[in-house]
């Protein structure tokens, strides 16, 4: 099953007889509060229109827990993500629709929890609201309450340790920005620099300048030159785990299974135990 949807196939699918569970997760990572600027609001721009039947999902508060010695957002209460989704519609029998403002960052992270849970059949609008040229909808539903019962361990998930083993056995990629991997700037965490052995994969580079992928063959090609293919096993960091469940969804984009790692920078820059590398050498 592909990862992706696009809004022509969306709207189609919107109209059948079986359409999916629509979620809308507004979300952008913002550095408003030091400037004194208000934050991203996700859910006033969902109330100033979405996708007719959608639902709000509120990343920071319902795909992911407090932040903390785990991170900037780490994994949420299974009990409390599988109640958020029961309350949104999501059923195991119905097909889920993901998407978010169009960086697909908060749409992928929902994606990926929903997959890393169970759910079997979880797509993401390419390239996000943007790409919709339907009507939009202020009106909020009630959805019927749903049945998904999650069942974590469906996907690879990754800790500290695993993340750390990896970098020395398989593959692991840092999608975040080159300057951030390279310790040159750090505008969030306490250190600047990347976990020993990743190699930089910005998450920005899988897509086109629409914000929709990259072909899947472009892709594959990408990954394969970074040595991620051929069965090698592959994790994916990031600052707290959500530009990097972007760049698995690419990597399942072109055939390439890959775990997360959810805590990311945010929890390993946080333990002084932890080496840190800097500069373009994975080492």
């Amino acid at each position: 099953m592909n990862a992706i949807i696009s809004a022509s196939e969306l709207a189609s699918d919107l109209a059948g007889a079986n359409p999916p569970v629509l979620l809308d997760v507004r979300w952008q990572l913002s550095m408003a509060k030091a400037a004194g600027a208000p934050p991203f609001d996700g859910r006033a721009e969902y109330a100033a229109g979405h996708i007719p039947g959608a639902v709000f999902v509120d990343l920071d508060r319902e795909l992911a827990s407090a932040p903390g010695e785990g991170g900037r957002h780490p994994l949420p209460d299974v009990a409390e993500f599988g109640a958020a989704m029961r309350r949104a519609g999501v059923s195991s029998g119905r097909p889920v629709v993901v998407y978010d403002g169009g960086q697909g960052w908060a749409a992928a992270r929902a994606w990926w929890l929903l997959r890393w849970t169970g759910h079997p059949d979880v797509r993401v609008l390419d390239g996000g609201l943007a790409r919709w040229e339907g009507p939009l909808s202020t009106e909020v539903p009630t959805p019927t309450p749903g049945d998904f019962a999650p069942a974590p361990g469906a996907v690879g998930l990754l800790d500290a340790d695993a993340a750390a083993a990896l970098a020395r056995s398989g593959v692991l990629l840092d999608a975040r920005a080159g300057e951030r991997y390279r310790g040159e700037v750090e505008p969030i965490d306490p250190v600047g620099g990347h976990i020993p052995g990743a190699l930089s994969a910005p998450t920005t580079d899988n897509v086109a300048p629409d914000g929709r992928f990259l072909p899947a063959g472009e892709l594959h090609a990408r990954f394969k030159a970074l040595g991620a293919a051929d069965g090698t096993e592959v994790g994916v960091y990031c600052g707290s785990g959500v530009s990097a469940a972007h760049e698995v969804l690419a990597l399942a984009v072109a055939g390439i299974p890959a775990a997360l790692y959810v805590g990311s920078w945010s929890e390993w820059s946080s333990d002084p135990q932890r080496p840190v590398a800097v500069g373009p050498d994975p080492q």
